[in-house]
């Protein structure tokens, strides 16, 4: 006998509402845009190059003394869709928000968030994904999310706020931005080896 996953437990979770209202969406790209920008590498840490075959986006990163009532929040959100839909061991914040912006053309090609070591080789591994989008989505077309198991052609549309959480190891891309910009905040968490 084969044993099935629990109906409940799954790897793509969506928030049903956002968790972010508007307002606090530009607060959190203001403070994205008081850090230093950067040309988005494929690959971490030293090795990481700039790759505009696989991804054109710009990045930065918020540290956790910025946002802290962001961060708790986004933490309180994570334990709850890991107890209902993922049901990891040990699972934390381990790594700053990443906020992107993906301009017209922007996008990042069919990947992975695997990084066993963090970007620096200090943190645990990688075991939830989240993007979170902060730009309202009348403002840009195209930008879908897309993850390889659920086909190409299914993006799954978030609003102003709303966040999806998913396993790490799920393909998934960005398809390219075809008018206006695309901002995101996104965000990793882990904790020990998947066994």
């Amino acid at each position: 006998m084969i044993p099935r996953m629990p109906r409940w437990q799954s790897y793509v979770a969506t928030t049903t509402e956002p968790i972010f209202t508007p307002q606090q969406c530009q607060m959190i790209v203001n403070e994205g845009h008081q850090q230093k920008p950067e040309e988005a590498k494929v690959g971490g840490g030293e090795k990481g190059k700039h790759d505009t075959k696989k991804r054109v986006t710009t990045i930065s990163w918020i540290p956790f003394a910025k946002l802290p009532e962001m961060y708790k929040q986004i933490e309180n959100q994570l334990s709850i869709v890991n107890l209902n839909h993922f049901g990891f061991d040990g699972v934390t914040l381990t790594e700053p928000a990443q906020f992107t912006e993906y301009p017209k053309g922007g996008f990042y090609d069919w990947h992975m968030d695997l990084n066993a070591f963090g970007s620096t080789g200090e943190h645990p591994v990688r075991k939830i994904s989240m993007t979170l989008l902060l730009s309202d989505p009348k403002d840009f077309t195209g930008g879908d999310l897309l993850f390889s198991e659920m086909g190409d052609n299914k993006p799954l549309p978030l609003k102003q706020g709303q966040a999806i959480f998913f396993a790490s190891f799920l393909r998934h891309k960005v398809a390219p931005v075809k008018k206006g910009i695309r901002r995101s905040m996104v965000m990793w968490f882990g904790g020990p080896p998947l066994k």
